[in-house]
């Protein structure tokens, strides 16, 4: 749904009507966030009968916790975040539950966070596994947004739980802002995705005045629909098949255009790369 975030916003759509949508431009099945409960009872319930509705799967429950806190308790409730997504995702009947590591924030590093981050992270894949939903941690933001970093927290919580509820949301337009290619990227976290967030980034135009993603270069990168950018998508879904990778491919759309035109174009083109790799 974050595709709409802008219609959303802007009062043209809710979690209902971005059901409807999906279905109306071919969509397989639909990823709901937190983000977009204004209220939980009433637009869960709206949820739930716009997918018997449609007949659309709700695949992935998605939240925004932040685990690079420094205070224990701060970090207790960004945990109740991740506790609130399983107990959505059971009720959407959703396998996985897409999850953040943390954000760069001022004196902050991957240094000081990897610890916070890799304890609340086995907290949560030990509720997950007894939930029976997987977690997909993201390349999200610039604090832990590399392949290595992805793989590293991933296989270090594996070993503290003694589960692998945990696993990747490798992200094809993120790791351009960490300022790696995203196919090289997906190469290091590929065996470990249960699901992919499938989204396209270009470099902005010199003297662009729009919206722009800053990179850790300074570089900066717009949203575009899929096939429009510079991510090597085909090179990226080729790694996934290497290994085996069927969990669900959900676009994301993050371009200034319109998404009632751009997302639809999106999810033929995504379909195009999907289907080449097969």
């Amino acid at each position: 749904m974050w595709s709409y975030v802008h219609a959303w916003k802007a009062g043209k759509i809710d979690i209902a009507g971005f059901i409807h949508e999906a279905k109306r431009i071919g969509a397989e099945g639909v990823e709901l966030l937190d983000f977009f409960y204004k209220d939980r009872d009433a637009d869960r319930a709206h949820a739930i009968k716009a997918l018997e509705e449609t007949g659309l799967p709700c695949g992935v429950f998605s939240v925004g916790n932040n685990f690079a806190k420094p205070t224990p308790e701060d970090r207790k409730n960004e945990l109740g975040k991740i506790r609130f997504g399983i107990d959505e995702a059971v009720t959407f009947k959703a396998g996985t539950v897409r999850v953040f590591s943390g954000d760069v924030s001022e004196g902050i590093t991957f240094e000081d966070a990897r610890e916070w981050i890799i304890e609340g992270l086995t907290e949560a894949s030990n509720l997950a596994a007894e939930a029976g939903v997987n977690l997909a941690l993201e390349n999200h933001g610039k604090l832990a947004g590399r392949g290595d970093q992805v793989r590293e927290i991933i296989l270090e919580v594996r070993a503290r739980s003694g589960n692998d509820a945990l696993g990747a949301n490798p992200d094809t337009g993120n790791f351009l802002l960490v300022n790696q290619p995203s196919h090289e990227a997906i190469r290091q976290v590929a065996d470990l995705a249960y699901m992919v967030h499938f989204k396209d980034f270009a470099k902005a135009s010199e003297g662009h005045d729009g919206f722009a993603y800053a990179a850790l270069d300074g570089g900066k990168y717009c949203g575009t629909a899929i096939g429009e950018g510079e991510v090597d998508l085909a090179e990226c879904l080729r790694s996934l098949k290497q290994v085996g990778f069927n969990g669900w491919l959900n676009t994301e759309y993050e371009s200034e255009e319109d998404p009632f035109t751009g997302v639809p174009r999106s999810i033929e083109n995504a379909r195009k790369f999907r289907d080449a790799a097969r």
